[in-house]
């Protein structure tokens, strides 16, 4: 059940990484675009909240669940900007090494136990991810410093989130409690971004928005509950194939040719999943 609930997630978003791309080339915000999303997500969520009932708030869950929301918007705006500074493929393929710190995490702090066996898948399904998005281009223009910078501060925002996403649920902190807070906390961190930006606001992106939002209440109400009921390192290596969803969907609707190397790595990432069921 768990390692369905991680696919979901997966599959959620890269749905959302395919609308980023989308948005991308329509000349979107994509800071609009998420403040809307955690907006509508924090709406949902609430709203869900006050018709089950919430259970008690207390100083830790906000402050765990507000820094969650915080790191991934963080993330995700430091990965744009990245890809501003350097070649798309290959920053997407560093940025995705993040899932080795959660990974490491789970082994180390929270002690679990991990066989051989699933090591193996996790190595095979890591691999696959950074083998999928790598797009090799003899034309690269690089600016080095500033592109490195943001891809380790993407990583380190991102690999944190996962360790305190494993956090919460070790210390039983209700899901549905760390969402609310979460969303509320990255609602007020772009705010603040939109403000320092100043970009100029489209209407579509409030539609836009509105899906992204949707999605994301589902991948992580899924991602909690995996977390919850399996094995992080191996949820954590599942939900870092999103790119899975990206390459097939960039496939089916923009036509993208899939490489040889690519039609290898999404084998070999099924393969890992397989071998982490074992």
């Amino acid at each position: 059940m768990w390692i369905g609930a991680a696919l979901a997630t997966m599959f959620c978003f890269g749905t959302n990484n395919m609308i980023f791309k989308w948005s991308t080339t329509k000349g979107y915000s994509k800071i609009h675009i998420q403040l809307y999303f955690y907006l509508i997500a924090f709406s949902i969520s609430f709203s869900y909240g006050l018709w089950v009932g919430i259970h008690e708030m207390n100083l830790v869950t906000l402050l765990l669940g507000a820094l969650i929301g915080i790191l991934n918007t963080n993330g995700n705006i430091q990965m744009s900007k990245a890809f501003e500074k350097g070649p798309a493929s290959i920053t997407s393929s560093l940025i995705s090494l993040n899932t080795i710190i959660p990974i490491l995490s789970a082994a180390l702090i929270f002690h679990e136990h991990i066989t051989a066996l699933q090591w193996t898948g996790i190595v095979i399904m890591l691999c696959s991810a950074v083998v999928i998005q790598y797009s090799p281009s003899n034309q690269m223009q690089i600016d080095y410093l500033p592109w490195m910078l943001r891809i380790c501060f993407a990583i380190l925002s991102l690999g944190i989130l996962g360790i305190l996403m494993k956090a919460s649920t070790y210390l039983h902190i209700q899901p549905l409690n760390t969402l609310i807070c979460m969303y509320g906390g990255g609602a007020v961190y772009l705010l603040v971004n939109c403000l320092l930006q100043k970009e100029n606001w489209q209407a579509s992106e409030a539609k836009i928005g509105g899906l992204v939002g949707l999605l994301s209440v589902i991948a992580y109400s899924c991602y909690f509950f995996a977390l919850q009921k399996g094995i992080a390192s191996v949820v954590f290596s599942i939900v870092s194939l999103s790119c899975l969803v990206v390459v097939c969907g960039s496939y089916l609707i923009f036509h993208e040719r899939l490489k040889t190397y690519q039609v290898i790595g999404v084998l070999t990432a099924l393969l890992g999943i397989i071998f982490t069921k074992i």
